[in-house]
């Protein structure tokens, strides 16, 4: 990952790229340029309809998602309300504002009472929480969906490569869970790349059904 990393140049909109520098300048988290580029590799290819995105932080990755797939939709949450409200404000200067629906609140709690099928998953938000959300997420993906879970080798901590700090053995063992039960699981085909962060990129082979 760190050899192919400095080869990565971001293809992304100006009008993203600028509001994504201002949000690294102010230290708010953003995908990184292998893993929003691998992101949006995946995206152009697959062309889904519908989007559900954990996490929203200030939108940039959900308008860089719509912009890629110009006939999808994006559903989005988001925890901290600062961060839902400049998002909002973000989907109004991107023009995507129509194609975005946000929602503000735990992950958990909102997911739990959404209904409807997507066929497309950005998980990005707490990853402590991402085994808890397949609960959900099984249920809201269509059969042949994709799910895109980032962060999922945190510092290389996960793989072993690096030795975990003392305070950071629970997420790591969380992280380890998730991806044990992604792997290992006959409703899920799943890669975790060395990209980024880590990726974990999971086909859904579920049962679900279809809807119109």
């Amino acid at each position: 990952m760190k050899y192919t990393a400095s080869l990565v140049k971001l293809q992304i909109d100006e009008r993203v790229a600028v509001l994504r520098a201002d949000a690294l300048s102010r230290g708010i988290p953003v995908a990184d340029d292998e893993t929003l580029n691998y992101l949006l590799l995946t995206l152009t290819a697959f062309q889904p309809s519908r989007i559900l995105e954990i996490g929203t932080a200030v939108g940039l990755s959900a308008s860089a998602m719509l912009m890629a797939c110009p006939n999808a939709k994006v559903t989005t949450i988001e925890l901290e309300e600062e961060r839902y409200l400049e998002a909002k404000e973000n989907f109004k200067k991107l023009g995507v504002e129509e194609r975005v629906n946000s929602y503000l609140g735990d992950a958990g709690e909102i997911l739990s009472m959404m209904d409807g099928k997507f066929d497309f998953v950005f998980l990005d938000g707490p990853k402590a929480q991402y085994e808890k959300y397949l609960f959900d997420l099984k249920r809201l993906m269509r059969k042949g969906a994709l799910l895109f879970a980032d962060d999922v080798l945190l510092y290389g901590w996960v793989s072993g490569e690096e030795p975990t700090p003392q305070k950071r053995h629970s997420i790591v063992d969380k992280i380890r869970s998730y991806l044990n039960v992604v792997t290992s699981s006959p409703d899920f085909m799943t890669s975790v790349l060395n990209v980024g962060d880590g990726v974990a990129l999971s086909l859904y082979l579920g049962k679900g059904e279809e809807n119109d």
